[in-house]
């Protein structure tokens, strides 16, 4: 769907709502880190996932149609990557603090920027490849694997951002095969099936809270998503890039109010040197694709 025209002051509103919501979810997925098998909790995530987007998609009949592209096979290892990075970011979070497994998360827009000339056929210039050299940088600052009790736990969140980095370049290639919600209603049930198969292993019965929680996690979850693609909808990528960096301070309010987690004065610097570099390469790459747009219009 092409971005409506106008004030884009609605989307960046969802972005913003978007990415305050989604901490919600991390937080209970980090509390439940505690008693309960991660394997068990990522099939929550994708399950409770799945039944509230997929009668969603299916309402619609142009929805129905869409649930079996040509793309199914891309769409299913779309789906796997996915549940990657949900699996080694609950690692993760049962390690480390909520902001600082999120804020690695952030290296994902600069492995896809690095991977982008061998995955999609886009050139890459020496600015953009020093940039996300930066970034990767100020994640190095953020974890400092080794230097605390996380150890080399804090590596996890890297694991998480490559599989989503490789996630996103997925996205890219679908893009335009199928509707928003049809594509997210697929990532659920690859996520749902694959966990399906493995959960039963590891299953450990939760008591009434934990289960409730357990249920919370996924709708919760669908909603910060849907949010996302309702914003990116109604403006450009380019222009809302910039506002995904208040995840980074509505997990640190979370982390603070739920867990008593403050993020230190370093790891305050290395937030800063990815946010700056991830902006950057935003920049950049916006004023690339109007160079381009201009060519082609003049040509």
């Amino acid at each position: 769907m092409a971005p409506h025209a106008g004030s884009p002051l609605p989307a960046i509103a969802m972005m913003l709502l978007a990415l305050t919501i989604l901490p919600v979810s991390d937080s209970i997925g980090k509390t439940l880190t505690v008693t309960l098998p991660i394997l068990q909790l990522t099939w929550a995530r994708f399950f409770f996932h799945l039944l509230v987007v997929l009668p969603v998609a299916a309402l619609r009949p142009e929805h129905r149609r869409a649930l079996g592209p040509r793309v199914a096979l891309f769409q299913v290892l779309r789906g796997a990557l996915l549940v990657a990075a949900n699996f080694f970011f609950l690692v993760a979070l049962k390690h480390m603090p909520l902001a600082d497994s999120v804020a690695v998360l952030f290296v994902a827009p600069l492995i896809v920027t690095v991977l982008a000339p061998f995955a999609l056929g886009e050139h890459v210039g020496i600015r953009r490849y020093t940039a996300a050299a930066i970034g990767f940088v100020g994640a190095l600052v953020i974890i400092r694997p080794g230097a605390d009790a996380a150890g080399w736990y804090a590596l996890l969140p890297l694991a998480a951002g490559f599989c989503y980095a490789c996630y996103l370049l997925a996205t890219r290639r679908l893009a335009g095969s199928a509707p928003p919600i049809v594509t997210l209603a697929y990532t659920a049930i690859a996520g749902a099936a694959i966990m399906s198969a493995v959960v039963p292993f590891v299953w450990q019965w939760p008591n009434a809270a934990e289960f409730g929680l357990m249920i919370m996690i996924g709708p919760i979850a669908a909603l910060g998503h849907y949010l996302l693609i309702r914003a990116h909808e109604r403006t450009q990528a380019s222009l809302l890039a910039p506002f995904s960096y208040w995840q980074i301070v509505s997990s640190t309010a979370m982390g603070y109010l739920v867990f008593g987690d403050f993020p230190d004065r370093w790891t305050w610097v290395g937030f800063l040197i990815l946010a700056a570099s991830g902006i950057y390469v935003s920049i950049r790459e916006q004023r690339l694709a109007l160079a381009r747009a201009r060519a082609e219009g003049l040509a």
